[in-house]
């Protein structure tokens, strides 16, 4: 009893260290470092981004509030030939101050009596929709799940770690696309499920499960290649745009930045010209959810119907005959309720006489 006892603790001593390891271990995997970026910008606010102000005041708040009405004429000036292709009419700074939904402050530099910066100004959709008589857009796509795949130093990455195209893509306005971004965010389980070797994978069961999960009917896959010339150098930013189950190629483009610090302006752009790449590949028909991913009954042969409807023929036939060979005539259900003796005599006719010989 002791030696067992002994035993016991020295099998506890040893598995219990092993058991906290092994579960840490699972939880690193899915806590680990920081990951996912929940989308920002799902709202449908017509945006105008780079509007440089450059004014004076008598202080710096009075300089910075000229500085935001002027991003506002700019941003509306530009949104307006954007949407009609030609100069209009300006607006007053009220009327702009109601229409206005936020400013983005990119850049900015604040002095004394002097505002320089480079601003982005959200226009409300409501409000400023009416005045440029432009409507929501009525065709989209099928929900698309979104899965935006990092080459850098040659390791590919999605949700592992938090990258500058996935900062991009989340804070991407997808409101004005054509396409249905389905957008995870990559936060808990999400980065084990949707990781980098996940487009090779073939099993349209596999890729159902999973988009079921997002509610989405089919997948896109945006990469993203990082080519760092030399540590402080240009960097290189090779984009393919790829979609559903079989990663089938629509086309890809290369963009340059001189140094490190231009790679989140890059990936921006990039996610600009991604969309343009989606959109023009929808409306061309190349972008289509694949009818793979739909799973149908199987569907049975004209021969296997043919033999199943000869087969239910020939039992209704043997069956049927079975049934007139045991039926009951009436007379032997009457015989069988009344006794032998009971049941009454019938009538039968006397015998015809033998003839008798002529005298």
């Amino acid at each position: 009893m002791t030696n067992s006892r002994r035993n016991w603790y020295r099998v506890a001593a040893i598995g219990l260290p092993l058991a906290l390891v092994g579960g840490g271990i699972v939880v690193a995997q899915i806590e680990g470092p920081k990951r996912g970026i929940a989308p920002i910008a799902s709202a449908g606010d017509f945006e105008v981004t780079g509007v440089s102000v450059n004014v004076i005041g008598k202080n710096a708040f009075e300089a910075r509030q000229k500085g935001w009405e002027e991003a506002q004429r700019i941003a509306w000036a530009a949104l307006w030939r954007k949407t009609h292709g030609s100069a209009g009419a300006g607006l007053s700074d009220s009327t702009l101050d109601g229409i206005t939904a936020a400013i983005v402050v990119e850049q900015e530099q604040i002095g004394p009596r002097r505002y320089v910066a480079k601003l982005g100004v959200l226009f409300d959709r409501a409000r400023a929709g009416q005045l440029l008589g432009v409507s929501g857009v009525t065709r989209r796509s099928a929900p698309l799940l979104l899965l935006p795949v990092t080459y850098s130093a040659g390791a590919p990455t999605v949700f592992e770690q938090r990258t500058s195209w996935q900062r991009s893509w989340a804070k991407y306005r997808t409101a004005d696309s054509t396409i249905d971004y389905v957008r995870p965010s990559g936060a808990g389980g999400e980065s084990l499920l949707l990781n980098a070797g996940q487009p090779e994978r073939r099993s349209r069961i596999w890729w159902r499960t999973i988009l079921d999960q997002f509610g989405a009917a089919d997948v896109i896959i945006p990469i993203a290649r990082i080519e760092r010339q030399w540590p402080g150098g240009p960097v290189i930013g090779r984009f393919s745009a790829r979609y559903g189950p079989d990663n089938k190629f629509l086309g890809s483009f290369t963009l340059r930045t001189t140094s490190s610090a231009g790679i989140p302006a890059m990936m921006d752009q990039a996610v600009v010209r991604m969309d343009e790449l989606f959109q023009s590949a929808f409306a061309s028909g190349r972008l289509r959810a694949d009818a793979s991913l739909v799973l149908e009954p199987e569907v049975v042969e004209d021969e296997d119907l043919e033999s199943q409807m000869d087969d239910g023929a020939l039992v209704d036939e043997s069956s049927s005959l079975q049934v007139e060979t045991a039926a009951p005539s009436l007379d032997e259900v009457v015989k069988s309720i009344v006794p032998e003796a009971q049941a009454p005599r019938e009538s039968v006719p006397p015998a015809p006489s033998a003839p008798q010989p002529r005298p």
